[in-house]
């Protein structure tokens, strides 16, 4: 099997690599977009690789372009595995419409998790407060909210939603979990579609966007879904920036209702320095950075060499995408 990889992604994995290497033709593409085959320069048209990994460097690093056109030119692909969780990149798209299979990655799964954990702790337990005393050397007790018995609802129930749900619910918290299919799961009290949304929003504490963006969850979260919270709700978005309707959600601060917002992700990025956002005391922003944690790298090169040894061996492949219907 011809596998091309992007040379700083074969670097994370070379070593593993030896395992598999009587089972795959191995080349590698530098920054300048110059191949090597077996220690020896090859010609890019020549190799027409069979699968390849779409790693963050290739998003990210110089050269990365080059590569995932490289995939792309290839008529003999077939596999392509992702680093990252959702479709919305066109590229995916491409490679799907190509006939590719197409696998993703759970990887940030973990961080994200704990990230909203991070904010949704920080606003419940009056972190900028505590602070603010600390550093003005107040002695003064400040009471504060527990997240045991508040009400979780979780707009979209996989890796990341799963991985929410988890840590709520040991810390005694009631979890409702919306995706497309309403069987029961074992990290929730109670899984939902969509068209419950409208009934479970009064009765939520704690409200996360962890779905992906499509056609039906674009402004998702709107002057009527803000309108539909309850006064001390929270609102936490780390699914993309398309899901939220940011002026509605402004307006319902400015109500006061969301009590507060974590946001990590947005319509424009980077966030714009005239956006309220950025100066909203009723807002938390970082900058697209949930799943950016400790962990990611190592999660991803484990799944990308075991849907390699899946493949090689005739198997069925982890987080396997499907094509927009």
């Amino acid at each position: 099997m011809r596998l091309l990889l992007f040379a700083p992604s074969y670097a994370r994995v070379a070593k593993a690599l030896d395992a598999f290497a009587s089972q795959i033709d191995l080349y590698v593409m530098d920054a300048k977009g110059r191949v090597e085959h077996a220690g020896r320069p090859a010609a890019l048209d020549a190799v027409r690789p069979e699968a390849g990994w779409a790693s963050v460097e290739t998003f990210l690093a110089e050269g990365g372009q080059a590569y995932t056109a490289a995939l792309l030119n290839s008529p003999d692909l077939k596999w392509v595995q992702s680093e990252l969780a959702g479709l919305d990149h066109k590229l995916f798209s491409q490679f799907l419409e190509k006939g590719v299979t197409l696998t993703t990655s759970h990887g940030q799964a973990v961080g994200m998790a704990e990230y909203v954990f991070w904010g949704v702790l920080d606003h419940f337990q009056g972190g900028p407060a505590r602070r603010r005393a600390q550093a003005d050397r107040v002695w003064k007790q400040k009471p504060y909210r527990e997240i045991s018995g508040a009400n979780w609802l979780l707009v979209g129930f996989g890796a990341i939603g799963q991985g929410v749900a988890a840590r709520a619910r040991a810390f005694g918290a009631h979890v409702t979990g919306i995706r497309r299919s309403p069987a029961p799961h074992p990290d929730a009290d109670r899984i939902a579609t969509l068209k419950d949304l409208p009934d479970l929003l009064p009765d939520a504490d704690i409200v996360v966007l962890c779905c992906p963006l499509t056609d039906e969850t674009r402004h998702l979260a709107d002057a009527r879904f803000f309108s539909a919270m309850k006064p001390g709700a929270m609102f936490v978005n780390v699914g993309r920036g398309g899901l939220v309707d940011e002026p509605a959600l402004i307006a319902g601060l400015e109500g006061g209702v969301p009590e507060h917002a974590l946001l990590d992700v947005f319509e424009t990025e980077p966030l714009p320095q005239d956006s309220p956002f950025w100066t909203h005391p009723r807002v938390t922003v970082t900058a697209h950075t949930a799943g950016v944690c400790s962990g990611y790298a190592a999660r991803n090169e484990a799944l990308f060499m075991e849907n390699l040894r899946r493949y090689l061996a005739g198997g069925p492949l982890l987080h396997e995408a499907a094509p927009a219907a």
